[in-house]
């Protein structure tokens, strides 16, 4: 198959890597190349941890037009902050046809994506998904090198409209057997986990990570702070509820998502989790856990809440208090209803089409 990513960070050279690894033709589109030296020179990308060998890029360039040319799979793994960016992007240049699924659309990335596609390029047939999560847990060392921590045994990817579905998971599977068939983009969407677990982990860390002390990010995981993210989880559990969503706890996520988890508590299952070994936590406050956690999937949580008329305490918690931690207007650009262009009035029209 050939195949576009979109991103070159962790994600974007990890999924560069082991899909070329597994036979398929690899494109890869950055932003600046000059970040990825040590790759363009090797041709590649060096697979280690879970996956080794070498995955050699057919294309690396700046130019979004090039990299996207006649591909059947366009892999968009930036940051949620900058989907709507990308989709205007490609609404000019994208063809009829082409599937583009968002690793992860975080939440409403997808719908997010589909109004820019159907205000800008109406006439055009586009298959737009999202995947609950990324399907790794990886790092990027910097040197063309990149380790795969460990890769998840299911996960759930939606269309929108959820008739196309079936279709975009068909073609998946023909690259890695992990992708099953959500329900519709609400399943993928409230399934957002890292929204839930990055911000308060950061919150109640933040004075040492602003003075740059090295802590593991999940196996330093306490129990009371366990607690909290299985408190603050249970709005978006009644969020679900409300939507008829069935939805997996934090806790019982992790089991679905990696095989074999020691560990009962969700406390537990975070400190033993081979896919989150060792990862350190960041060097700072202004971090993708935080600025795009927060508008990309907090404050829609909250915002859903306030349409179905649940009370989100925790979250408008959280949320206030990295606003002012980072003295930043997430609402300005992050996705609220108004933004995603769903209100009171047709927000039950929306649920119907999906």
């Amino acid at each position: 198959m050939l195949i576009a990513i979109i991103g070159a960070g962790n994600g974007g050279q990890a999924m560069a890597g082991h899909f070329s690894h597994l036979g398929h033709s690899v494109r890869l589109y950055a932003r600046n190349l000059k970040k990825i030296t040590p790759i363009i020179e090797a041709n590649g990308v060096v697979l280690k941890g879970a996956i080794s060998g070498f995955g050699k890029i057919n294309m690396i360039s700046e130019s979004l037009e090039d990299v996207i040319k006649d591909v059947d799979l366009i892999m968009v793994t930036t940051v949620a902050n900058a989907h709507k960016e990308i989709a205007l992007n490609l609404a000019p240049i994208i063809k009829d046809g082409q599937i583009v699924v968002l690793n992860p659309g975080r939440t409403f990335g997808a719908l997010e994506v589909r109004n820019v596609f159907n205000q800008l390029c109406p006439d055009k047939k586009i298959h737009v998904a999202e995947t609950q999560s990324l399907l790794y847990a990886c790092r990027a060392e910097g040197n063309g090198e990149v380790k795969i921590i460990g890769i998840k045994d299911k996960l759930p990817v939606a269309s929108i409209p959820s008739a196309d579905t079936d279709f975009v998971v068909e073609k998946l599977k023909e690259i890695y057997p992990s992708f099953i068939a959500a329900k519709n983009i609400l399943e993928t969407s409230l399934d957002n986990i890292g929204c839930i677990f990055h911000p308060s982990i950061v919150l109640f860390n933040a004075a040492k990570i602003e003075r740059g002390e090295d802590f593991f990010f999940y196996n330093d995981m306490t129990p009371l702070i366990a607690s909290f993210i299985e408190a603050i989880d249970s709005e978006r559990l009644a969020i679900g509820k409300a939507l008829n969503i069935p939805l997996l706890s934090a806790n019982e996520w992790i089991s679905y998502s990696y095989q074999g988890i020691r560990g009962v508590t969700l406390c537990e299952k975070m400190q033993n989790n081979p896919a989150y070994y060792k990862i350190y936590a960041p060097k700072s406050l202004n971090s993708r856990l935080l600025t795009e956690d927060i508008p990309t999937g907090v404050l829609p949580l909250i915002e859903l809440g306030k349409l179905l008329n649940i009370e989100t305490p925790l979250l408008n918690s959280v949320f206030v208090l990295i606003s002012e931690l980072l003295k930043t207007d997430f609402k300005k650009e992050g996705r609220t209803m108004a933004n995603l262009g769903l209100d009171q009035m047709n927000f039950k029209n929306f649920i119907n089409s999906i």
